[in-house]
Protein backbone atom coordinates (compact mmCIF):
# COMPACT_ATOMS: atom_id res chain seq x y z
CA UNK A 1 0.00 0.00 0.00
CA UNK A 2 2.91 2.68 -1.15
CA UNK A 3 1.11 5.92 -0.80
CA UNK A 4 1.14 8.69 -3.43
CA UNK A 5 3.17 11.45 -1.97
CA UNK A 6 1.70 15.44 -2.74
CA UNK A 7 3.83 18.21 -2.09
CA UNK A 8 2.85 21.21 -2.78
CA UNK A 9 2.02 22.68 0.52
CA UNK A 10 4.40 24.60 2.90
CA UNK A 11 2.45 24.57 5.99
CA UNK A 12 0.14 22.14 7.62
CA UNK A 13 -2.98 20.87 5.48
CA UNK A 14 -6.14 21.68 6.66
CA UNK A 15 -9.06 20.23 4.19
CA UNK A 16 -9.15 17.60 1.22
CA UNK A 17 -11.96 17.29 -0.92
CA UNK A 18 -12.67 14.84 -3.94
CA UNK A 19 -14.42 15.93 -6.82
CA UNK A 20 -17.89 13.90 -8.01
CA UNK A 21 -16.15 11.97 -10.72
CA UNK A 22 -12.49 11.20 -8.34
CA UNK A 23 -10.00 12.72 -10.65
CA UNK A 24 -8.82 15.48 -9.01
CA UNK A 25 -8.17 16.43 -5.33
CA UNK A 26 -8.44 20.00 -4.02
CA UNK A 27 -6.51 20.99 -0.83
CA UNK A 28 -5.94 23.56 1.15
CA UNK A 29 -3.61 24.36 4.24
CA UNK A 30 -2.45 27.01 6.40
CA UNK A 31 -0.22 28.64 3.74
CA UNK A 32 -2.22 30.42 1.49
CA UNK A 33 -2.38 28.98 -2.11
CA UNK A 34 -5.41 25.95 -2.11
CA UNK A 35 -4.17 23.42 -4.78
CA UNK A 36 -5.59 20.67 -7.27
CA UNK A 37 -4.05 17.59 -8.36
CA UNK A 38 -4.92 14.66 -10.51
CA UNK A 39 -5.81 11.53 -8.16
CA UNK A 40 -4.03 9.19 -9.63
CA UNK A 41 -0.65 9.83 -9.83
CA UNK A 42 -0.58 12.96 -7.64
CA UNK A 43 0.10 15.16 -10.54
CA UNK A 44 -0.23 19.19 -9.93
CA UNK A 45 -2.68 20.61 -12.00
CA UNK A 46 -2.63 24.13 -10.57
CA UNK A 47 -2.64 26.95 -7.89
CA UNK A 48 -5.85 29.55 -6.60
CA UNK A 49 -3.36 32.08 -5.53
CA UNK A 50 -5.41 35.31 -3.87
CA UNK A 51 -5.37 34.77 -0.42
CA UNK A 52 -3.20 36.13 2.34
CA UNK A 53 -4.02 33.90 5.18
CA UNK A 54 -4.79 30.48 6.21
CA UNK A 55 -7.45 28.79 4.22
CA UNK A 56 -9.37 27.19 6.53
CA UNK A 57 -11.99 25.12 4.07
CA UNK A 58 -12.51 24.34 0.12
CA UNK A 59 -15.89 22.59 -1.74
CA UNK A 60 -15.83 21.99 -5.36
CA UNK A 61 -19.54 21.68 -6.69
CA UNK A 62 -21.28 18.96 -8.83
CA UNK A 63 -19.51 19.57 -12.08
CA UNK A 64 -16.66 20.42 -11.03
CA UNK A 65 -16.89 24.36 -12.75
CA UNK A 66 -16.36 25.73 -9.56
CA UNK A 67 -14.43 25.91 -6.25
CA UNK A 68 -14.91 27.44 -2.70
CA UNK A 69 -12.61 28.89 -0.31
CA UNK A 70 -13.10 29.85 3.10
CA UNK A 71 -10.19 31.67 4.71
CA UNK A 72 -8.28 33.72 7.95
CA UNK A 73 -8.07 36.56 5.96
CA UNK A 74 -11.76 37.43 6.65
CA UNK A 75 -13.02 36.48 3.25
CA UNK A 76 -14.51 33.28 1.12
CA UNK A 77 -13.55 32.89 -2.58
CA UNK A 78 -15.32 31.72 -5.80
CA UNK A 79 -13.24 30.04 -8.22
CA UNK A 80 -13.14 28.84 -11.93
CA UNK A 81 -11.83 25.61 -11.76
CA UNK A 82 -10.70 25.37 -15.14
CA UNK A 83 -9.10 28.81 -15.36
CA UNK A 84 -7.76 28.93 -11.78
CA UNK A 85 -9.14 32.95 -11.70
CA UNK A 86 -10.92 34.28 -9.01
CA UNK A 87 -14.50 34.91 -9.30
CA UNK A 88 -15.93 36.77 -7.10
CA UNK A 89 -14.86 37.55 -3.16
CA UNK A 90 -17.08 37.57 -0.02
CA UNK A 91 -16.09 39.56 2.87
CA UNK A 92 -16.56 39.00 6.36
CA UNK A 93 -15.57 40.39 10.01
CA UNK A 94 -14.11 37.51 11.43
CA UNK A 95 -12.27 34.33 9.46
CA UNK A 96 -14.30 32.10 7.98
CA UNK A 97 -14.62 28.55 9.41
CA UNK A 98 -15.89 26.05 7.23
CA UNK A 99 -17.44 26.67 3.53
CA UNK A 100 -19.42 24.37 0.97
CA UNK A 101 -22.03 24.52 -2.18
CA UNK A 102 -25.40 23.49 -1.44
CA UNK A 103 -26.43 19.80 -3.77
CA UNK A 104 -27.77 21.70 -6.90
CA UNK A 105 -25.10 24.14 -6.55
CA UNK A 106 -26.65 27.03 -6.83
CA UNK A 107 -26.28 28.35 -3.15
CA UNK A 108 -23.22 29.09 -1.60
CA UNK A 109 -22.43 28.82 2.58
CA UNK A 110 -19.71 30.09 5.07
CA UNK A 111 -19.33 30.18 8.45
CA UNK A 112 -17.82 33.00 10.39
CA UNK A 113 -15.80 32.32 13.81
CA UNK A 114 -17.47 34.46 16.70
CA UNK A 115 -14.28 36.63 17.77
CA UNK A 116 -13.63 40.70 18.52
CA UNK A 117 -17.00 41.15 19.64
CA UNK A 118 -18.23 39.94 16.23
CA UNK A 119 -21.14 37.05 16.16
CA UNK A 120 -20.60 34.03 14.73
CA UNK A 121 -22.42 33.90 11.58
CA UNK A 122 -23.83 31.78 8.47
CA UNK A 123 -23.60 33.59 4.77
CA UNK A 124 -26.31 32.06 2.88
CA UNK A 125 -25.61 33.32 -1.50
CA UNK A 126 -26.98 32.81 -4.17
CA UNK A 127 -24.11 31.50 -7.33
CA UNK A 128 -26.27 33.84 -10.11
CA UNK A 129 -26.28 37.14 -7.64
CA UNK A 130 -23.04 37.41 -5.59
CA UNK A 131 -23.12 41.44 -4.71
CA UNK A 132 -25.02 40.28 -1.90
CA UNK A 133 -25.74 37.63 0.80
CA UNK A 134 -29.36 36.09 0.28
CA UNK A 135 -29.12 35.49 4.11
CA UNK A 136 -27.14 35.95 7.25
CA UNK A 137 -28.00 33.82 10.07
CA UNK A 138 -26.28 34.91 13.64
CA UNK A 139 -25.84 31.90 15.80
CA UNK A 140 -26.04 32.35 19.66
CA UNK A 141 -24.17 30.49 22.29
CA UNK A 142 -21.31 27.95 20.85
CA UNK A 143 -19.24 29.05 17.67
CA UNK A 144 -19.83 26.87 14.93
CA UNK A 145 -16.62 24.82 14.08
CA UNK A 146 -17.81 22.39 10.99
CA UNK A 147 -20.53 22.74 8.90
CA UNK A 148 -22.45 20.85 6.01
CA UNK A 149 -25.24 21.53 3.80
CA UNK A 150 -28.56 19.14 4.37
CA UNK A 151 -29.53 17.13 1.90
CA UNK A 152 -32.27 18.86 0.16
CA UNK A 153 -30.93 22.56 0.95
CA UNK A 154 -33.77 22.57 4.07
CA UNK A 155 -31.07 22.95 6.46
CA UNK A 156 -27.44 23.69 7.07
CA UNK A 157 -26.02 20.62 10.18
CA UNK A 158 -23.42 22.61 11.99
CA UNK A 159 -20.93 21.03 14.56
CA UNK A 160 -20.30 23.77 17.27
CA UNK A 161 -17.34 24.05 19.83
CA UNK A 162 -19.07 22.87 22.95
CA UNK A 163 -19.70 19.22 21.28
CA UNK A 164 -23.54 20.32 19.92
CA UNK A 165 -24.73 18.97 16.50
CA UNK A 166 -27.79 20.90 15.12
CA UNK A 167 -30.05 21.31 12.40
CA UNK A 168 -30.21 25.03 11.09
CA UNK A 169 -33.08 25.51 9.11
CA UNK A 170 -32.58 27.72 5.98
CA UNK A 171 -35.78 30.04 5.63
CA UNK A 172 -35.82 31.41 9.71
CA UNK A 173 -32.22 30.00 10.53
CA UNK A 174 -33.35 28.75 13.68
CA UNK A 175 -32.58 25.43 15.35
CA UNK A 176 -34.98 22.67 14.53
CA UNK A 177 -32.20 19.96 15.90
CA UNK A 178 -30.06 19.84 18.63
CA UNK A 179 -28.07 16.88 20.24
CA UNK A 180 -25.25 17.08 22.38
CA UNK A 181 -23.63 13.48 22.84
CA UNK A 182 -20.37 14.63 22.22
CA UNK A 183 -18.38 16.64 25.52
CA UNK A 184 -15.69 18.97 23.51
CA UNK A 185 -15.11 20.67 20.23
CA UNK A 186 -16.24 19.00 16.84
CA UNK A 187 -13.84 19.01 14.32
CA UNK A 188 -15.09 17.05 11.15
CA UNK A 189 -18.47 16.63 9.72
CA UNK A 190 -18.67 14.21 6.60
CA UNK A 191 -21.66 12.40 4.74
CA UNK A 192 -21.60 8.92 3.63
CA UNK A 193 -22.30 8.27 -0.16
CA UNK A 194 -26.00 8.35 -0.14
CA UNK A 195 -25.75 11.04 2.80
CA UNK A 196 -28.14 8.99 5.11
CA UNK A 197 -25.66 9.28 7.76
CA UNK A 198 -22.94 11.41 8.74
CA UNK A 199 -19.64 11.02 11.02
CA UNK A 200 -18.33 13.83 13.46
CA UNK A 201 -14.73 13.68 14.85
CA UNK A 202 -14.34 15.43 17.81
CA UNK A 203 -11.79 17.13 20.63
CA UNK A 204 -13.15 13.90 23.02
CA UNK A 205 -11.56 11.41 21.92
CA UNK A 206 -14.28 10.26 19.71
CA UNK A 207 -15.99 10.02 16.06
CA UNK A 208 -19.22 9.18 15.88
CA UNK A 209 -22.44 7.96 13.63
CA UNK A 210 -25.85 9.88 13.17
CA UNK A 211 -28.56 9.68 11.43
CA UNK A 212 -28.85 12.67 8.93
CA UNK A 213 -32.52 13.40 9.21
CA UNK A 214 -33.09 12.73 13.23
CA UNK A 215 -29.29 13.39 14.49
CA UNK A 216 -30.35 9.61 16.26
CA UNK A 217 -26.74 8.72 17.30
CA UNK A 218 -26.20 4.72 16.18
CA UNK A 219 -22.34 4.56 16.71
CA UNK A 220 -19.05 5.69 18.46
CA UNK A 221 -15.84 5.12 17.53
CA UNK A 222 -13.56 4.92 20.59
CA UNK A 223 -9.57 6.59 20.23
CA UNK A 224 -7.10 7.51 23.30
CA UNK A 225 -6.74 11.28 21.84
CA UNK A 226 -8.54 14.12 20.22
CA UNK A 227 -10.07 12.81 16.31
CA UNK A 228 -9.92 15.13 13.78
CA UNK A 229 -11.24 13.98 10.99
CA UNK A 230 -13.55 10.87 10.24
CA UNK A 231 -15.30 9.25 6.84
CA UNK A 232 -17.26 7.08 5.91
CA UNK A 233 -15.95 4.37 2.90
CA UNK A 234 -18.32 4.61 0.12
CA UNK A 235 -18.23 0.93 -0.68
CA UNK A 236 -17.24 -1.27 2.57
CA UNK A 237 -18.47 -0.76 6.26
CA UNK A 238 -15.90 0.74 7.64
CA UNK A 239 -14.72 4.11 8.71
CA UNK A 240 -11.00 6.09 9.13
CA UNK A 241 -10.22 8.02 11.61
CA UNK A 242 -7.33 10.41 11.74
CA UNK A 243 -6.10 13.05 14.44
CA UNK A 244 -3.29 13.05 17.54
CA UNK A 245 -2.45 15.83 20.29
CA UNK A 246 -2.69 18.71 20.23
CA UNK A 247 -0.23 20.64 17.58
CA UNK A 248 1.72 21.94 20.54
CA UNK A 249 2.57 18.75 22.25
CA UNK A 250 3.87 17.00 18.98
CA UNK A 251 7.63 17.51 19.50
CA UNK A 252 7.24 15.49 22.75
CA UNK A 253 6.43 12.66 21.35
CA UNK A 254 8.28 9.99 18.52
CA UNK A 255 6.29 9.34 15.46
CA UNK A 256 7.32 5.80 16.67
CA UNK A 257 4.47 5.81 18.97
CA UNK A 258 1.55 4.98 16.85
CA UNK A 259 0.49 9.15 17.32
CA UNK A 260 -0.51 9.82 13.88
CA UNK A 261 -1.89 6.57 12.22
CA UNK A 262 -5.06 6.38 9.84
CA UNK A 263 -7.15 3.84 12.24
CA UNK A 264 -9.54 1.40 10.64
CA UNK A 265 -12.97 0.17 12.14
CA UNK A 266 -16.06 -1.13 11.19
CA UNK A 267 -18.96 0.52 10.61
CA UNK A 268 -20.89 -1.51 12.41
CA UNK A 269 -19.10 -3.31 15.09
CA UNK A 270 -16.61 -0.31 16.10
CA UNK A 271 -13.81 -2.10 16.23
CA UNK A 272 -10.67 -1.40 14.89
CA UNK A 273 -9.21 -3.75 12.66
CA UNK A 274 -6.25 -2.07 11.02
CA UNK A 275 -3.38 1.08 10.81
CA UNK A 276 -1.69 3.00 8.79
CA UNK A 277 1.23 4.93 9.22
CA UNK A 278 3.43 7.51 7.34
CA UNK A 279 2.63 10.52 8.24
CA UNK A 280 5.18 12.79 10.93
CA UNK A 281 2.04 14.98 12.82
CA UNK A 282 -1.73 15.00 13.56
CA UNK A 283 -3.70 13.93 10.89
CA UNK A 284 -6.37 16.88 9.79
CA UNK A 285 -8.08 15.83 7.21
CA UNK A 286 -9.34 12.17 5.53
CA UNK A 287 -11.46 11.75 2.33
CA UNK A 288 -12.37 8.19 0.87
CA UNK A 289 -12.09 9.00 -2.94
CA UNK A 290 -15.67 8.06 -3.98
CA UNK A 291 -15.16 4.38 -5.53
CA UNK A 292 -13.88 3.51 -1.99
CA UNK A 293 -10.59 2.11 -3.81
CA UNK A 294 -8.39 4.99 -2.42
CA UNK A 295 -8.01 7.51 0.74
CA UNK A 296 -6.22 10.49 1.03
CA UNK A 297 -5.10 12.05 4.36
CA UNK A 298 -3.55 15.15 5.45
CA UNK A 299 -1.38 16.25 7.97
CA UNK A 300 0.64 18.63 10.39
CA UNK A 301 3.42 17.91 8.27
CA UNK A 302 1.87 19.66 4.96
CA UNK A 303 2.06 16.27 3.01
CA UNK A 304 -0.96 14.60 1.20
CA UNK A 305 -0.58 10.58 1.31
CA UNK A 306 -2.71 8.90 -1.31
CA UNK A 307 -2.85 5.30 -0.50
CA UNK A 308 -4.54 2.82 -3.11
CA UNK A 309 -6.11 0.11 -0.79
CA UNK A 310 -4.22 -3.24 -2.18
CA UNK A 311 -6.62 -6.81 -3.04
CA UNK A 312 -5.97 -7.89 0.43
CA UNK A 313 -8.53 -4.58 1.85
CA UNK A 314 -11.18 -6.08 -0.61
CA UNK A 315 -11.00 -9.60 0.29
CA UNK A 316 -10.88 -9.12 4.40
CA UNK A 317 -14.28 -9.82 6.18
CA UNK A 318 -15.10 -9.31 9.42
CA UNK A 319 -15.36 -12.47 11.64
CA UNK A 320 -18.37 -12.08 13.97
Amino acid sequence: MKPILLHGHERSITEIKYNREGDLIFTCAKDHQPNVWYSINGERLGTFKGHTGAVWNIDVNWDTTYVLTGSADNSCKLWDCQTGKMLSTMESKTAVRSCGFSYSGNLIMYTTDKTMGHPCEIHIYDINDMREPAMIFPIAGSKITSAVWGPYEEYIITGHENGELCHIDMKTGEKIHAVQEHSKQINDIRYSKDMSMLITASKDTTAKLFDTTSLRHMKTYKTERPVNSAAISPIRDHVVLGGGQEAMEVTTTSSRVGKFDARFYHLVFEEEFGRVKGHFGPINCLSFHPDGKSYSSGAEDGYVRVHQFDPSYFEFRFDY
